[in-house]
């Protein structure tokens, strides 16, 4: 086995960890030994194929089915669960997929029958929502059981692990490359920055398809012996019945997952005792989230962490920063990553573990990676004197108001400070004077009652006039993307 593989870590973990659990889903309980050889059964199944796609939400399946992609040879293709058919024929086709690991009927949705006749050659159904009727030249999870298992893969390091697709909120979505070597680099990065062990019992919401529930929890897991708890979707009340009854030890997330926890009327009736380790970030962690983490969740170590497809994970905290430090800034470089500030204070990161490039796509590349190697994020940032970097917006999010840059996250963390307040978001709006104007879309607390009046006065003296939204709205819940990120282009588009 080659070392420097993803196949050769789970090898090794199968060695060390053989009686361990490595992956519990409801009644499903996978021994590191019994992973191991599921995953060498699966590549068998995939064998020849040059890339592999799953779609399909985060199950015991998903974990056996990528890793056996893997162990075949062959490059990951994570599909979003949430798109449409039309849009996952569209990165079948792009990719050259010739082999597919799909659900079928899932929240409703048949989505091995919604692809109908673009579906690749070689289809395995994934039993989400129990057993379904026979589809011609489909093979069912369970023929796979019976498949050998004596399975010797031919990866190596160089070779393209995986093709992540990104969101697509600018554009048609492109293709993010990375080799095996990267991808347990930033994999091994995470694990160590979050001191992630064998002991550790890891909840993993982050949807398997993004980088963050794929690399920081499929792979982080695999290197360091942990076990693997996988949640399909997030509801609030099953997360803590598996938090209480599996005894959760890591819970990583969107900032979102965290508020939901806390406002939960449930959550006293349940021990989260066990939980010590929660690692969250976007472009805004409002300061007063990681504070009551740490009080009322009573989680040991809350840390932040940046990345993006194109890098997965470039800093993160340590959990002997402070609070302070936690709070405001999303850790310092690792994985091998060097941080500069370049134009308008766009964060560039460099690096063994910058992608490799775009799928067929050499000016997409071009313009994010330039000659010098480094990755434009789009994102504005600050450094401190210690290298630790602090998110404060994306370029694109920026508005301008009578000559002003105003950085929404700015105004975010102010309106997250006032009492019943449970998520901001703000946006530039068209203002025939000022050319445009702030925007406040505002989430209360259950219970709370705020008028626009009360949102304005808090912001008097904390902001700048310039920086103080002309609108608030109050609404039932903001727009978001499956990996937790407010949409606030759909907010700019309805209020265009």
């Amino acid at each position: 086995m080659i070392e420097g593989t993803i196949p050769a870590a789970l090898d090794r973990a199968a060695e060390r960890f053989a009686g361990r659990e490595a992956l519990v889903d409801g009644e499903v309980r996978l021994t590191y030994a019994e992973l191991a050889r599921r995953v060498r059964q699966t590549a068998r199944f995939f064998e020849g194929h040059e890339r592999v796609a799953i779609c399909s939400p985060n199950t015991w399946h998903w974990v056996v089915a990528g890793l056996g992609a893997l162990y075949a040879g062959a490059t990951l293709i994570p599909v979003n669960t949430r798109f449409t058919a039309r849009e996952t024929v569209d990165i079948l086709e792009r990719a050259k997929v010739s082999a597919l690991a799909i659900t079928g009927t899932f929240l409703g949705t048949d989505r091995l029958a919604d692809l109908g006749s673009a579906r690749p050659g070689t289809v395995v159904r994934i039993p989400v929502e129990g057993p379904e009727e026979p589809v011609d030249g489909v093979t069912e999870w369970e023929a796979l059981s019976g498949l050998d298992s004596d399975f010797v893969s031919p990866a190596q390091p160089g070779d393209v692990s995986d093709i992540l697709f990104t969101s697509g909120t600018t554009g048609r979505s492109k293709g993010a490359m990375s080799s095996h070597r990267q991808a347990l680099s930033v994999a091994e990065a995470w694990a160590e920055c979050g001191g992630l062990s064998e002991e550790d019992r890891y909840l993993v919401i982050n949807p398997f398809f993004h980088s963050f529930g794929y690399k920081a929890g499929i792979l982080a897991v695999v290197l360091r012996g942990a076990t693997l708890v996988p949640q399909r979707t997030f509801d609030v009340r099953e997360t803590l019945r598996l938090i209480e009854s599996e005894r959760i030890t890591v819970l990583p997330g969107a900032p979102t997952i965290y508020q939901v926890l806390l406002e939960a009327p449930e959550r006293g009736n349940h021990d989260l005792s066990s939980l010590r380790l929660a690692v969250t970030g976007a472009a805004t962690v409002p300061v007063t989230l990681v504070e009551r983490m740490r009080t009322d969740l009573d989680i040991d170590t809350v840390l932040t962490a940046y990345g993006l497809t194109e890098a997965v994970v470039a800093t993160m905290s340590r959990p002997e920063d402070d609070i302070e430090l936690v709070a405001n800034f999303s850790g310092r470089a690792t994985a091998g990553f060097e941080v500069k500030l370049g134009e308008h204070d766009e964060v560039l990161l460099r690096g063994p573990n910058v992608m490799l490039g775009y799928l067929d796509d050499p000016d997409a590349t071009a313009k994010a990676v330039d000659a010098d190697g480094w990755l434009h994020t789009g994102d504005v940032g600050v450094l401190n004197e210690r290298g630790y970097l602090k998110i404060v917006d994306r370029i694109k999010d920026m508005y301008v108001c009578g000559g002003f840059n105003v950085y929404p996250a700015e105004v975010e963390q102010v309106l997250s400070r006032l009492a019943g307040v449970a998520e901001a978001a703000v946006v530039g709006v068209p203002d025939e004077r000022l050319g445009e104007v702030g925007k406040a879309f505002i989430r209360l607390t259950p219970e709370a009652s705020l008028s626009t009046e009360d949102v304005l006065a808090h912001c008097e003296g904390r902001l700048a006039n310039y920086k103080t939204p002309r609108f608030v709205d109050f609404v039932a819940e903001l727009p978001r993307n499956l990996s937790g990120k407010v949409l606030k282009r759909v907010l700019r588009e309805e209020n265009g």
